[in-house]
């Protein structure tokens, strides 16, 4: 018997859940992945680590019951579910669960590859859920999956660090933790995507295809999707979405562009040797901190005279540590920045220039340098592009769930992101989801110690993480898998 399509979910007549026409799995019963599907997994799922859930799933009400009528099978689908997973996102239980686990994060912030009880309570809740998922990807990571076990297959992201910063908003709910807080979001991320793993939980059997859950660790600077990526996560994967709540957008809007979004980024750390001594002297020092100020301001010229003025890039001394007393010239300086393009070519250019200016710029002042970029630790962030086909995707769904003239164009910006590494891989599409209530006046932006999320935005993204993936399947779903639906292996 043909499969029901995803838009039989959205029908309002009251059917009872045993009048649906194909069996349904039973709660708590996981059977082995589809032949594609090991791919994610390797040969079984045990030595894949694949954790099939301990107990039946903790149910969540969402208040739809099936319907044998498949009203919803044309263009008028795709505009009907996200609305209505919306109204799914915005009920009081699904709400308060999804605040609930944000706060819990906020309270308990970790680090970049720290993050084990954020990825204890993540695998938790995925029990309950009855998701299996494997466990640990990059020594934190999680990635659950929910559907046929079938292709096409299609990823939804979300990352789970704090920032080494101490929080200075006071209320209920502040980090418990000295020196670490939940700086950019990340708790949100993580909720949003377990409330949209609800909403898709709840309709597995109507999904025309497979959801991969990723919960990446170390964003913050630490490339924990290179490590997920690299661990194979995406092998068959058609495409992933990724998003960023923001305080440059009112709530229930939503920013992004296609092509380039965000720059490659990398860092650098420089150290400056001379010949230290008395300040009343300098004839017999080798002053590196005069060195280290004319190689400050020839990086500049990187930018200034020979970068195309139409081709965008960034060079930024952040770091300037050299001696510890008024009267005394240093044996040595340490500088350290950044430095962004927004192209491969550009990118690497700026890296070879900043190493042979700052080198060639401390010989000619009788210094020594040596330069580091420390690429194992910090791992050049690719340039973050969106998918133009995902693009229109992207489009047609936002605007069916909050109206065209709340999807935003947003212009490229110098911020970097390692969502890039996914998207570098596979297609890829990441935007921003807006916070701003007017009438509770400015947010602070990410990296603040002043930093707040509005949880009113919560919804949003639980629904569009679930709206995109569930359309994305249902149009690229298989004629073949379709008709093979009812004897599927589900994952």
């Amino acid at each position: 018997m043909a499969a029901p399509r995803l838009g039989r979910m959205l029908g309002f007549a009251q059917v009872p859940n045993e009048l649906e026409p194909r069996a349904r799995t039973p709660p708590g019963s996981h059977h082995l992945p589809s032949s594609r599907a090991r791919a994610h997994l390797g040969d079984s799922p045990a030595r894949a680590g694949l954790y099939a859930p301990r107990s039946s799933p903790r149910s969540l009400d969402l208040g739809f019951a099936p319907q044998i009528l498949d009203p919803f099978l044309g263009e008028k689908g795709l505009t009907e579910i996200p609305s209505k997973f919306l109204n799914l996102a915005k009920r009081p239980e699904l709400f308060e669960y999804m605040v609930r686990i944000r706060r819990s994060l906020h309270e308990n912030p970790e680090l970049g590859y720290e993050e084990f009880e954020t990825s204890r309570l993540i695998r938790n809740e995925l029990d309950g859920m009855g998701i299996p998922y494997k466990h640990p990807i990059a020594v934190t990571g999680v990635v659950g999956y929910i559907g046929t076990g079938n292709p096409p297959f299609v990823a939804i992201r979300a990352d789970m660090d704090a920032l080494a910063m101490q929080e200075a908003v006071e209320w209920e709910h502040k980090s418990k933790v000295p020196g670490k807080m939940h700086g950019c979001g990340h708790d949100a991320h993580v909720a949003m995507l377990l409330g949209a793993s609800k909403i898709l939980q709840e309709h597995r059997n109507d999904l025309e295809g497979t959801v991969i859950l990723v919960f990446q660790p170390a964003e913050e600077g630490g490339g924990g999707a290179k490590k997920m990526r690299d661990a194979g996560i995406l092998e068959n994967v058609d495409a992933i979405f990724g998003f960023h709540v923001s305080s440059s957008y009112p709530l229930g809007a939503v920013a992004t562009r296609a092509g380039p979004v965000m720059a490659a980024s990398g860092f650098f750390e420089a150290k400056i040797s001379g010949k230290g001594g008395h300040a009343a002297i300098p004839q017999h020092t080798i002053d590196p901190i005069l060195a280290s100020s004319n190689i400050i301001v020839s990086l500049q010229h990187l930018v200034s005279r020979e970068a195309d003025p139409l081709d965008s890039q960034v060079v930024t001394i952040a770091k300037f540590q050299g001696g510890h007393a008024f009267n005394v010239i240093p044996d040595s300086v340490t500088i350290a920045g950044t430095f962004r393009a927004f192209s491969q070519e550009s990118f690497m250019q700026l890296k070879h220039r900043i190493e042979e200016v700052i080198t060639l710029q401390a010989s000619v002042q009788r210094c020594n340098a040596s330069v580091n970029f420390y690429a194992d630790e910090k791992p050049f962030y690719p340039v973050t592009v969106n998918d133009k086909d995902l693009h229109k995707h992207f489009q047609k769904i936002a605007g069916h769930m909050l109206g065209d003239e709340n999807v935003k164009e947003v212009q490229p910006q110098m911020g970097a992101e390692d969502f890039s590494f996914f998207a570098e891989a596979i297609p890829g599409y990441f935007y921003y989801i807006g916070m701003v209530n007017e009438t509770e006046g400015r947010l602070a932006s990410g990296h603040s110690p002043f930093f707040k999320v509005n949880e009113d935005a919560l919804p949003y993204g639980a629904a569009l993480h679930a709206s995109l993936a569930a359309t994305y399947l249902r149009e690229r779903r298989s004629p073949i898998a379709t008709q093979k639906r009812s004897g599927h292996d589900e994952l």
